[in-house]
């Protein structure tokens, strides 16, 4: 009896202890790393062409072949597009003809009048209807050309707007060619601060779906402002010889005031800063033992989805960014 009390007593005490052994919650960490920020003021921009030019068809047709398909990089004097010739080839067949006959009558009456037979009204009727059928021969040729679309720059096939077998409307978009061998990052700039802005002031340029990292060259200033947000547009040229950076893709930009982009500044994700009861914030940081805590931080400005913190953390430490719902102080942590 007593053997047995005693090895339910062990058994009792290994299911409590295997209990207390919970297996480590697993989360998405990040080690937090310092990056140029300090002394600049930090937007969201957004990525525009250097030039956009619009392309379309001088008349009405059904489009017959469609030669690009957007992003697609052409050259000037490349064939785009072209449209059902049918008509225009027709309209040139009988140009040609009223040339032709235009010509012989004017061989034949040429002799008549060089011998005094033929009467000056007469003759320059003559030249007249020679005019006439080169005039219509040029605007026939013409015609046949028009049908073929032709880009008049070098740049990518920002946006098609017509495929084959659709009908095509004069001075209405086929296509969009984007220049963006530089391009420009244009933000929104309060106008408490647009003065401390001029063509010269240092900025650099992230955009994190291009992988690029780049400086910012000369800046233009709006200078009329937003009636309802206040603030005034600033485009932000940049070269882009590789073209990686495409528009509409999202920039976040620092702003040197008086021109310089210093000190070391880290940010985190925006949504791994969670906010106590009492308002302060914090994120779980994870010790060298794999344990989560709460640290207290301040944060600085928001960057896209990321927040500057301006204390709390350091180089190194390692910080959750998934999967702190689950944590409560001193949770074991696997990563």
């Amino acid at each position: 009896m007593g053997l047995l009390a005693f090895g339910l007593a062990m058994g009792s005490c290994s299911g409590s202890k295997s209990k207390q052994e919970k297996a480590p919650i697993r989360v998405l960490t990040e080690v937090v790393e310092s990056t140029n920020n300090g002394g600049s003021q930090t937007y969201v921009g957004i990525v525009e062409e250097r030039e956009g030019t619009a392309v379309s068809f001088t008349s009405m047709g059904v489009v017959r072949r469609m030669l690009v398909n957007e992003g697609q990089a052409v050259s000037r004097g490349q064939l785009i597009a072209d449209m059902d010739d049918t008509t225009a080839r027709n309209m040139l067949a009988v140009a040609e003809s009223g040339m032709n006959q235009a010509n012989d009558a004017l061989q034949r009456y040429g002799m008549l009048h060089d011998n005094g037979s033929l009467p000056e009204v007469k003759w320059v009727e003559i030249q007249t209807k020679v005019q006439q059928a080169e005039s219509q021969l040029a605007i026939a040729k013409k015609n046949l050309a028009d049908c073929q679309l032709i880009a008049p720059v070098s740049g990518i096939i920002g946006k098609k707007n017509v495929n084959a077998g659709e009908t095509a409307m004069p001075s209405v978009a086929v296509v969009t060619i984007l220049d963006i061998s530089s391009v420009k990052v244009k933000i929104s700039v309060p106008e408490s601060e647009i003065k401390q802005i001029d063509s010269n002031t240092e900025t650099l340029i992230d955009v994190e779906a291009a992988g690029k990292q780049v400086k910012g060259g000369l800046i233009e200033k709006g200078v009329q402002a937003d009636a309802l947000t206040h603030t005034y547009p600033v485009r932000i040229n940049v070269e882009n010889s590789d073209r990686k950076l495409l528009p509409g893709m999202v920039a976040n930009v620092r702003l040197g005031i008086g021109n310089s982009i210093a000190a070391a500044i880290p940010t985190l994700p925006v949504t791994s800063v969670q906010k106590r009861a009492d308002g302060t914030l914090f994120v779980w940081v994870v010790d060298s033992d794999n344990t989560a805590h709460r640290q207290s931080v301040n944060i600085g400005q928001t960057i896209g989805s990321r927040i500057a913190i301006m204390s709390g953390v350091n180089d190194g430490q390692r910080v959750v960014t998934e999967g702190y719902q689950k944590l409560s102080e001193g949770t074991k942590v696997a990563y």
